[in-house]
């Protein structure tokens, strides 16, 4: 889950841009949609219980790292950590979306 000042915005970039045709739905404050049995979730950020950047950190296994993280900061992320090589066939890192909340990529 992330937290964003306008989930329906956050939820709607998200899914446009994972290259799925995924229909977002509002269930009250919350937005989400599903992409291959994983739900990603978007709710009203809150400065003292949940700010936004505040979420755990989900990484996205991708088939090319480099392409996917030149893409992604094309669409406005900004690179918080990394890329790490972890072994001879696979890196990692994080990023930042444009709403403020940190990711990672996860592969080869």
């Amino acid at each position: 889950m992330f937290f964003a000042s306008d989930p329906e915005i956050v939820a709607s970039w998200w899914a446009s841009n994972l290259g799925e045709d995924a229909p977002v739905v509002r269930e009250g404050e919350f937005w989400y949609f599903i992409v291959d049995q994983i739900e990603f979730g978007f709710h009203p950020a809150d400065d003292d219980r949940n700010p936004i950047g505040a979420s755990p950190v989900i990484y996205l296994s991708v088939a090319n790292l480099e392409m996917t993280r030149a893409h992604l900061l094309k669409l406005g992320c900004t690179m918080h950590r990394g890329p790490l090589t972890i072994d001879s066939s696979r890196q990692i890192c994080q990023m930042i979306d444009p709403f403020g909340n940190a990711f990672g990529l996860d592969g080869p």
